[in-house]
């Protein structure tokens, strides 16, 4: 893989795993614009490698949030940090399950259907929308809440549907705070990419003899910076109610891909 081509998937994962687009989507077409010879084909280390960066980038974010549960957990009491982390766990349950026992019907949605990826990115689109403009509460993420949104997680594995976007929209739909519902959505999946990641390394078909380390670590830089950025300002955009904009973003694009999709 060419440095460049390695700084432009990094860029592209960075910034569209946070921001409310779909990072998956729109590699899927990217791919079918370019073509599946002209987009170099991601290695299962750099894919790894590219998730690593953007995990990192929410751990530098909220490293002080991250700090406070950490600690909260150490003393072993039922204080908000540890009920916090409870609430993590249960938004996992949706994605874990779907993951493990539908793997091959996942994989199997993904480089063959671009018409699917537009109509995913118009129902991110209508989600967006709601949420941009629900009305502003204070309300705290129940246990239930929790289990719902990693239901919105678990859906959006498919190309197309924004894990942010479905994430947070869900959250503020459910009548929770905004500022609450990005903080929530950005920390659930941390322990998912890493969960991931383990897999993979587990898994034994990881191997960086083929690998051009540059690549890799050019790769890494793109994706974490931009994640930084991405994470930061998605935040922002969430507490002044912005994501009218991504909404109309993603229906322009979903529409174009869908006639895309059928012209091809």
């Amino acid at each position: 893989m060419e440095v460049v081509d390695a700084i432009l998937l990094g860029i592209i994962q960075g910034f569209t795993e946070f921001l409310p687009v779909s990072s998956s989507g729109h590699l899927e077409l990217g791919k079918a614009i370019l073509g599946d010879e002209s987009m170099p084909k991601e290695s299962l280390l750099f894919t790894v490698v590219l998730h690593f960066a953007t995990a990192l980038s929410t751990i530098v974010v909220f490293r002080k949030d991250i700090w406070e549960i950490v600690k909260g957990l150490l003393q072993f009491s039922w204080n908000k940090e540890s009920q916090f982390s409870v609430k993590i766990i249960l938004s996992m349950f949706p994605a874990v399950f779907i993951g493990i026992f539908f793997e091959r019907e996942l994989e199997s949605l993904f480089g063959a259907n671009i018409t699917l990826v537009g109509f995913m990115l118009m129902i991110t689109a209508l989600l967006l929308w709601l949420a941009d403009n629900a009305k502003e509460t204070g309300k705290k993420i129940s246990y239930k809440n929790a289990f719902i949104i990693g239901v919105s997680q678990a859906i959006a594995v498919l190309p197309g549907i924004s894990r942010s976007g479905a994430t947070i929209s869900t959250s503020v739909l459910l009548g929770n705070d905004k500022n609450k519902a990005a903080r929530f959505s950005f920390l659930m999946v941390v322990p998912l990419i890493f969960g991931k990641i383990i897999m993979d390394l587990r898994s034994g078909n990881l191997s960086s003899q083929t690998e051009n380390v540059s690549a890799l670590g050019f790769g890494f830089l793109a994706a974490f910076i931009c994640g930084l950025i991405a994470c930061t300002w998605m935040i922002s955009l969430v507490k002044r109610s912005k994501l009218n904009y991504f909404a109309i973003y993603c229906f322009i694009v979903g529409m174009g891909t869908i006639i895309f999709g059928y012209y091809n």
